[in-house]
């Protein structure tokens, strides 16, 4: 591992690696088509590539992951695919709070878990408050989340504050908005990466990718593999971020 690191730390500049990441994990179901295997087959690839891919982000110093696992429109798949997705999302988490500790790595959820199964929801819980009492790298997951929801609900807790006194009203910004998403506090992401092909956001971090960095790949995410996050790295690199500051 560490000649590995070496290696790509001589291509790509450690100074300049991004401190947020963002990934659409898209193209499971495709990859488990190509196999002639069940769409959950391609989830269950996925979860390991995840695994993979949150590892070697931590090892090379990246500060935030975010990931979209789940999304609000996602509940229009068929039940058995939702119900792998869940039972997949289950098992994961078991196996991560044995070793949340160990690998000083913390969990955060974006979106409405209050659909999920009981269990989840306690998973969810567990997980978040042991996040609260480490220090390390941090991994988003996005669950039953989508970027026009978390705005709207942005807004509605924005205006209940206002008539409640909490909020002064009528000097809106953007820094005091942002206070409301589920990334309060957490940095925008600074390259979004889009495995699979397709060249879209899917309602993922509207509000927070007003700047990011964007990379698509035709790669299909359970083949996308630690090189393949190095290629986006390098190529975020390779680009001159002006956040609408020059011509």
């Amino acid at each position: 591992m560490f000649n590995f690191l070496k290696k790509q730390k001589q291509a790509w500049e450690p100074k300049r690696l991004p401190r947020h990441i963002a990934i659409i994990m898209d193209g499971n179901g495709r990859w488990a088509a190509r196999r002639a295997l069940p769409r959950s087959a391609g989830h269950a690839a996925g979860a390991e590539s995840f695994r993979r891919i949150a590892t070697h982000c931590k090892n090379i110093g990246v500060e935030y992951l975010t990931v979209y696992a789940f999304s609000t429109e996602n509940w229009k798949r068929p039940p058995d695919e939702v119900r792998a997705i869940m039972q997949i999302l289950e098992k994961y988490l078991h196996e991560t709070l044995e070793k949340m500790e160990r690998d000083r790595v913390k969990m955060i959820f974006f979106g409405d878990v209050s659909l999920l199964s009981p269990e989840l929801r306690r998973l969810v819980s567990e997980t978040e408050e042991l996040s609260n009492r480490l220090v390390g790298a941090q991994v988003n997951v996005c669950v039953n989340y989508g970027g026009r929801d978390e705005i709207i609900r942005a807004a509605e807790s924005y205006a209940r504050d206002c008539m409640e006194g909490r909020e002064p009203g009528g000097n809106l910004t953007e820094d005091a908005f942002s206070k409301y998403m589920f990334s309060k506090g957490i940095p925008d992401p600074d390259l979004i990466i889009r495995p699979s092909g397709e060249m879209r956001m899917s309602n993922f971090l509207l509000w927070q990718s007003a700047y990011s960095e964007l990379y698509f790949t035709d790669v299909l995410w359970p083949d996308f593999s630690e090189r393949e996050l190095d290629r986006a790295i390098l190529a975020y690199q390779d680009r001159d971020r002006r956040f609408g500051g020059r011509g």
